[in-house]
């Protein structure tokens, strides 16, 4: 069994697997700030096998994101019911596609490849995001990649994983026909 193996079988179970570890993990990200860029990722074995190379032109952050329900506050200055912003309101985003987001309007200059969830508490969730820099010398030469030198806003665009699970990509063949390109262009096609 080789070593990104046992690092998955250690992810499927972290608080029992890391022990200590994931609570000091826990109490230090806390008191971070919402996004923080990091050395090296935390899950290298899902960090790989997204697209990760530990080569120049890649980057890792860290970003958190509030857990729960998105219905707002309601606010406290008087209005009528259909003002206050509580009625048909759901978010069809999840939760790694803001924080994606997030760290795209960030980091402008650089493009999102894809991002892993790496820890939760009662209170908030943590992605990693994996930038890549579509300027970068070795990125253009590196045929496995060069094609993100292409593209632009992958993350507002919905194109990472995440973003085409929301969009209802991840259904494929008959019964999946009013899913492409998109629900909205779908439903503006002519019969």
């Amino acid at each position: 069994m080789g070593l990104y193996k046992h690092v998955r079988d250690a992810w499927k179970n972290p608080k029992e697997n890391l022990g200590e570890l994931w609570r000091e993990r826990l109490v230090k990200w806390r008191r971070e700030p919402s996004i923080v860029k990091v050395e090296n990722p935390t899950r290298i074995d899902r960090a790989r096998s997204l697209g990760y190379k530990a080569k120049n032109g890649f980057s890792v952050v860290r970003g958190r994101v509030k857990r729960g329900g998105r219905k707002r506050r309601r606010p406290t200055g008087g209005r009528r019911p259909k003002r206050a912003g509580q009625t048909k309101f759901s978010p069809s985003k999840s939760h790694q596609r803001i924080v994606e987001e997030r760290v795209s309007k960030k980091h402008p200059n650089m493009e999102i490849l894809n991002s892993y969830q790496v820890a939760e508490d009662g209170t908030h969730k943590w992605f990693e995001v994996i930038l890549v820099d579509p300027e970068h010398p070795e990125i253009k030469n590196d045929d496995d990649i060069n094609w993100i030198t292409e593209e632009s806003g992958r993350a507002e665009r919905g194109k990472t994983s995440a973003g085409k699970k929301g969009r209802g990509l991840n259904n494929k063949g008959k019964g999946a026909e009013k899913a492409r390109p998109s629900k909205k262009s779908s439903g503006n096609r002519e019969n």
